[in-house]
């Protein structure tokens, strides 16, 4: 195996495969990257036998067909530390890989490609295109609120829902939920189809996703999901396990109805932050016509208040959140206000845009 590539070509798919490689391994091989030339196209393989990662670059010349395994850190460490725009030289020779840049020059020791665990995704319940930035918009408007290492192992993890003309994603961690879909999404099945990503999984995909228009096929089976274009393939394993009835805590009925500027809220949001507890991260919400109150306050005795002008009639309430909830959802609705519906200081609260758009948080009230 051999061939020549810039540092840059190298570099970026390289730095999103060694992000699949776990630190700490059983397996050594699972510590090294594959390398595969076929057909003139390089792919880069990292896996942790959770989720894995395929990475293809386009070679033009100069180079021969072959398979190995490189550590992959240190392959990573060493193009980073090239400078920018040289050309690299990668070579299979006597089982070891001799790298040239310049006038450095690197042996790593090797392993055989036999030997490196390839992810068998199976067959597939439901294929279906759509684009990166369909995708990247349903993680980034709810992967915040997965829950991390829960015992409730099926938190742990997003629910990718689907129907012949929606892809919904729903997050929770059993504190706030966070929902969002796209309805341009065209898929051929007649049942609703769910499964659930775990966290890592989630967290990798994002990374490999823009907010292009650029197609992906997504492909979900009983044990697996994939999502591959024309430069990579992503595998994951399925949490198995059922995902909480959701729809069954989306409030209803609540009659008291906010209008509040987002950026004045998540402004105001920050600053309580800062006297609020550490640990429980507590802030008060006092409503009145026409003003929002957030107070917090600490175990040293220190208090911050805001005030927020907001569009509302009706009757007062006080009532307690968890102030990094609040500002989550702050951080993730796009449009310049901020639907609040409330009904009473012990049922959650709705946060939604207010010209009726395709996401929805609820956050549960803290107890003060």
């Amino acid at each position: 195996m051999k061939f020549k590539v810039i540092r840059e070509q190298l570099l970026k798919p390289l730095q999103l495969v060694v992000g699949v490689i776990e630190k700490r391994q059983t397996m050594p091989i699972l510590s090294n990257v594959y390398m595969s030339i076929v057909d003139g196209i390089l792919s880069l393989t990292g896996t942790d036998m959770e989720v894995e990662m395929v990475v293809r670059i386009q070679l033009t010349d100069n180079f021969e067909e072959g398979e190995i395994t490189i550590p992959a850190k240190k392959l990573a460490d060493i193009c980073r530390s090239l400078p920018d725009e040289s050309e690299i030289s990668v070579e299979l020779k006597d089982e070891r890989v001799l790298l040239k840049s310049g006038r450095s020059r690197f042996q790593l020791s090797t392993l055989p490609a036999s030997d490196y665990p390839i992810t068998e995704s199976g067959s597939s319940d439901v294929r279906f295109q759509c684009s990166k930035g369909t995708i990247k918009r349903l993680i980034d408007k709810t992967g915040f609120a997965m829950a991390q290492q829960d015992v409730r192992y099926y938190l742990n993890g997003m629910l990718w829902e689907i129907t012949s003309d929606r892809f919904r994603a729903v997050s929770t961690d059993g504190h706030r939920l966070a929902l969002c879909e796209n309805t341009d999404v065209s898929v051929g099945v007649s049942d609703k189809l769910s499964c659930i990503v775990p966290r890592k999984g989630i967290m990798e995909l994002s990374r490999l996703l823009d907010d292009s228009e650029d197609s992906v096929e997504v492909s979900i089976g009983a044990t697996h999901v994939q999502v591959s274009s024309e430069h990579f393939t992503f595998t994951s394993k399925l949490v198995d396990g059922k995902f909480p009835e959701y729809e069954r805590v989306l409030p209803k009925g609540g009659d008291k109805i906010v209008f509040g500027p987002r950026s004045k809220l998540k402004e105001s949001f920050s600053r309580a932050a800062i006297l609020s507890n550490e640990k429980y991260r507590g802030v008060r919400l006092y409503l009145t016509d026409g003003l929002l109150s957030i107070t917090a306050n600490n175990p040293e005795q220190e208090e911050a208040n805001e005030e927020v002008v907001v569009d509302y009639q009706g009757e007062e309430l006080e009532i307690g959140f968890n102030v990094s909830y609040l500002q989550d959802v702050t951080n993730v609705i796009d449009s310049d206000s901020i639907k609040l519906t409330l009904a009473n200081p012990n049922a959650s609260a709705l946060i939604e845009e207010p010209e009726g758009g395709d996401c929805l948080y609820v956050v549960m009230p803290m107890r003060m």
